[in-house]
């Protein structure tokens, strides 16, 4: 009988149990920067569309690691992937992100679909009725107004957008519902008494007071009082940041859940009174890229790392609740991938673009809503 070599086979047994944990830890390291792309993206002729590295991953050190994107068009370039689309791109490009270490280890990939719609898509339309909800970034009404500027370029539809909020910045015809601090639940349920004429002491312009005398949604009276009669063929939604940025980091599903059932009852009421309008879900953006910036605006209560996580988060999760539903009249705007958060913020600003900033959110929107004329 062969003596037992117990020694060499403890350390067999140990080489087995180190080789057969590998692919759990590169499945680890994988899933911690957690690279997150939309099913799709959109681009039109002429106008500018990036998808920036630092958008798209889970991690306070994009720097460090090799992006590599594979798509028939566009340029990649240290910390994006650019495309200024021509005539001759319309259609549809698959892309895909493979992400690696300095050795060439790959520790994710993702694939999406950049759609490029026609620079004359939407010109047969006899108009766009337009309705913008949303926090203080649709406050600030430069996207809006980035917006308005794209849409009255040649081979586009007249354009009308409906709201009750025209801020002294607002262009010509602009107008939301855009309101800093606000929430899916505001806009929900938000019903003030005594309002002062300020958009800081007012109710919802969505709620009324029923017969019954308690406030409500109300979205045919809104359209019937505030709309002329007119309900809007296109909805976009921008919400979310206030919803949970202040998320404790081991309940942040729990606040997103929270969120999400205030975002189904605004959702149903809204296609209950427009059931023929498009409604556009904005993926959550991203923060400035630097943590002074949060430290001027929070001090120690916030960081941009904090946020980043929550963000990250809550784009998964929109992307999941949200995408597939084209038969319902749901749609995402992937408006976290094409925001410079370096020279598209302030020095000083956490989570509010610059001009530049709000303009790349504008062009997102905007070339979203020229793939849907040309369905």
């Amino acid at each position: 009988m062969q003596k037992i070599d117990f020694p060499r086979l403890l350390i067999n047994l140990s080489l087995l149990l180190f080789l057969s944990a590998c692919p759990a830890v590169a499945a680890e390291k994988s899933e911690s920067l957690q690279l997150t792309l939309p099913p799709a993206f959109y681009a039109v002729p002429g106008v500018e569309m990036s998808i920036y590295y630092d958008n798209i991953v889970l991690t306070e050190t994009p720097e460090k690691y090799r992006f590599e994107v594979s798509c028939k068009i566009g340029t990649a370039e240290q910390n994006r992937w650019t495309v200024t689309p021509k005539d001759s791109d319309v259609g549809q490009h698959p892309l895909s992100v493979k992400v690696t270490d300095a050795d060439g280890k790959i520790l994710g990939t993702a694939k999406t679909t950049l759609h490029v719609a026609a620079a004359n898509s939407g010109s047969e339309r006899d108009t766009c009725r337009l309705l913008i909800i949303g926090d203080s970034l649709t406050h600030a009404t430069t996207y809006s107004n980035e917006i308005a500027r794209l849409l009255s370029t040649p081979g586009n539809p007249k354009w009308q957008m409906l709201g009750t909020h025209k801020p002294k910045s607002a262009a010509k015809g602009v107008a939301h519902e855009g309101y800093g601090g606000w929430t899916w639940q505001r806009f929900v349920s938000k019903y003030e008494p005594h309002p002062d004429g300020t958009y800081r002491k007012r109710s919802s312009p969505f709620v009324y007071l029923g017969k019954d005398g308690k406030p409500g949604l109300d979205f045919k009276r809104y359209f019937k009082e505030e709309c002329n009669g007119n309900t809007p063929d296109v909805v976009i939604i921008m919400l979310g940041i206030n919803d949970c940025f202040s998320a404790k980091q081991d309940a942040i599903d729990d606040k997103i859940d929270g969120m999400f059932t205030q975002a189904d009852i605004l959702i149903k009421a809204l296609q209950a009174a427009a059931p023929q309008a498009e409604v556009g879900i904005c993926l959550t953006t991203p923060g400035n890229s630097r943590q002074e910036a949060f430290y001027a605006n929070y001090k120690d209560r916030y960081s941009r790392w904090g946020w980043k996580k929550i963000q990250h988060r809550l784009v998964q999760r929109q992307i999941e609740k949200f995408a597939g539903r084209e038969q319902e009249n749901l749609f995402i705007i992937p408006t976290e991938l094409n925001l410079d958060i370096v020279d598209g913020y302030p020095v000083n600003n956490g989570v509010h673009p610059n001009k530049l900033g709000y303009q790349q959110i504008g062009a997102s929107i905007y070339s979203w809503l020229k793939f849907r004329f040309a369905k």
